[in-house]
């Protein structure tokens, strides 16, 4: 009865946190066509923006959410930056997803 109520609590609580996590389904394929132009900033280590001084994350490996969630508040403008701003402004859920998907799936090779 014990172990019966515990796994019942367990799956529960994978039930009511499974909403909260953002799960991008891209094409890594297609992903790779749209980053074409990302690559240009953030396939290349060290590389820093002329203004303001900021460092470009290299996005080779990162969480796939992650560049979805961001690129989503980069459209919005929840992430001040111009450049940003403009590159995720006329992309999809899809595209966002697709471009994600590709950049995760190079492993090893986030950072700066």
């Amino acid at each position: 009865m014990y172990k019966r109520s515990v796994c019942s609590i367990v799956f529960c609580g994978f039930l009511l946190a499974a909403p909260g996590v953002a799960l991008a389904v891209g094409n890594p394929v297609a992903g790779k066509a749209l980053a074409f132009t990302c690559s240009g900033c953030h396939a290349v280590r060290g590389y820093r923006y002329l203004y303001p001084s900021n460092r470009v994350p290299k996005l080779g490996g990162q969480h796939a959410a992650y560049i979805v969630n961001a690129l989503k508040e980069y459209k919005s403008g929840a992430r001040p930056n111009p450049t940003m701003h403009a590159n995720a402004a006329t992309l999809t859920t899809q595209q966002m997803e697709d471009i994600a998907a590709f950049f995760s799936s190079q492993k090893g090779q986030s950072g700066n």
